[in-house]
């Protein structure tokens, strides 16, 4: 029985010290509610652990990317987090030890976190655990930036944050509107050399593709599926997006026209090869609008003429 009630317990010391720590700093509790429903004290958010590549970036765009002390695999951006320790991957794959052993005050990561284990693990320890939206959407983005403003005591900035995508999405949508053309474009995925993925409808590339005024020409298909020739070649791609960082993985152009089907596709053999970064493209954080800028810019060439 005593087993039963160590871990409550010990997360009720965790709290009642976070609260005297936040006291002695002269700071004010803020409490709000979190993506999933839960309510969050952040007490003291002097030592913050970022999971999630816009998580990371939303802290950081906030100003205080000074409190961070590490961050996960998928947070590169902006460059100083790659000095930071780091806790390996955020999707399905937290170790909860590892990540309470960086003591932090304050934990931030997205809905998409786990495994679920990992989760109750860390709300247990005490610690404030703030889930927030994982939406690959404007409005996603938005309500990520809005919440982590919140907690940080920061509204007015993420509300400047906020306004700042509207303008970006809102000169977008203005441009490609001018076009009559809607480019059918094709996103792979790159894992590593050996696996590639196309991106059907409900992705985050997808999402992207349809705010810069194309058509994700593989809209027949939901989620991520692998690459066949007989698929791609179907599709006839315009345009094909992937990643730099897949690209490399794949050695470049030369790599790239040996994946199935992507030679046959009227975007090889008109050169319509786009690579980005996949994190400013699709990572739905405060670069979002700016991403969808350039990407419509990219997607439609004759707008810069």
């Amino acid at each position: 029985m005593n087993n039963l009630r160590t871990p409550r317990l010990t997360a009720l010391s965790a709290a009642l010290l976070m609260i005297s720590l936040a006291a002695a700093q002269g700071t004010t509790p803020i409490t709000l509610t979190d993506a999933t429903g839960k309510s969050v004290t952040v007490m003291d958010p002097s030592r913050i652990l970022t999971m999630g590549g816009a998580v990371t970036e939303t802290v950081f765009a906030l100003g205080l990317g000074q409190n961070v002390i590490a961050t996960d695999n998928a947070s590169f951006y902006p460059a100083t987090v790659n000095k930071l320790p780091k806790t390996g991957s955020v999707y399905r794959q937290i170790s909860a030890e590892g990540v309470l052993a960086l003591k932090p005050t304050l934990i931030i990561t997205t809905t998409e976190a786990g495994p679920p284990a990992a989760i109750e693990q860390l709300r247990a320890a005490g610690v404030p655990l703030l889930l927030v939206p994982a939406e690959s959407t404007p409005e996603g983005a938005k309500a990520k930036i809005s919440l982590i403003g919140k907690a940080l005591g920061l509204d007015s900035k993420a509300a400047s944050l906020n306004a700042g995508i509207d303008r970006d999405i809102a000169k977008a949508e203005t441009l490609f509107r001018t076009m009559k053309s809607r480019p059918k474009v094709a996103f792979l995925y790159v894992q590593d050399a050996k696996t590639v993925l196309l991106s059907g409808g409900g992705t985050s590339a997808d999402a992207v593709i349809k705010l810069a005024g194309g058509v994700n020409a593989m809209t027949g298909a939901q989620g991520y599926k692998p690459v066949t020739s007989e698929a791609l070649v179907a599709a006839a791609p315009d345009v094909i997006v992937l990643p730099e960082r897949g690209l490399g993985m794949l050695g470049g152009l030369p790599g790239l026209m040996k994946v199935p089907g992507v030679a046959q596709t009227p975007a090889a053999k008109t050169g319509r090869i786009i690579a980005m970064d996949d994190l400013f493209l699709l990572g739905f954080g405060p670069r979002t609008g700016k991403a969808v800028q350039e990407f419509t810019l990219r997607l439609h060439p004759e707008l810069k003429k």
